[in-house]
């Protein structure tokens, strides 16, 4: 499955995103690629499956609250670029720093998820890579 040229330069003019975009003879398509060690947002063309890398804030001065609509609103903007949303998600794993942030994470989750289409999930007290982050989440979805 191809990206429409015409959805990503709508995307890129839209939010003055840059993208780095590499498409593969195996039909596999990476965005985001720029990290040294991951990319982004893999999708697999001829099963249509999206994957996402997990999703940190930006802004670690937030709350458990805060940090999670922040990471939530990040991975409706890729899902968006590959035209998915929400709706299409098959699994998500979600780990919080402190599990005494459980009930406040679950509680930014439950207003965001589709409620019709819940992924599965998972969701577990890990360390971070940075002390402040308290969240992180990543997801598989469908386009």
């Amino acid at each position: 499955i191809h990206i429409p040229e015409i959805m990503l330069s709508r995307f890129i003019r839209r939010t003055g995103a840059v993208i780095q975009r590499r498409t593969f003879a195996s039909g596999i398509t990476r965005l985001h690629a720029e990290h040294p060690n991951m990319c982004q947002t893999v999708v697999h063309e001829s099963t249509g499956v999206v994957y996402l890398a997990g999703q940190v804030p930006d802004d670690y001065s937030l709350d458990a609250k805060g940090q999670t609509k922040e990471v939530l609103s990040k991975i409706d903007t890729l899902l968006e670029e590959v035209g998915s949303d929400k709706s299409k998600l098959l699994s998500a794993q979600v780990w919080v720093k402190t599990m005494d942030d459980f009930g406040a994470v679950n509680e930014i989750w439950q207003g965001w998820v589709d409620p019709e289409n819940k992924p599965c999930r998972a969701a577990v007290e890990a360390n971070m890579a940075h002390p402040d982050i308290l969240v992180e989440v990543m997801v598989t979805a469908s386009k």
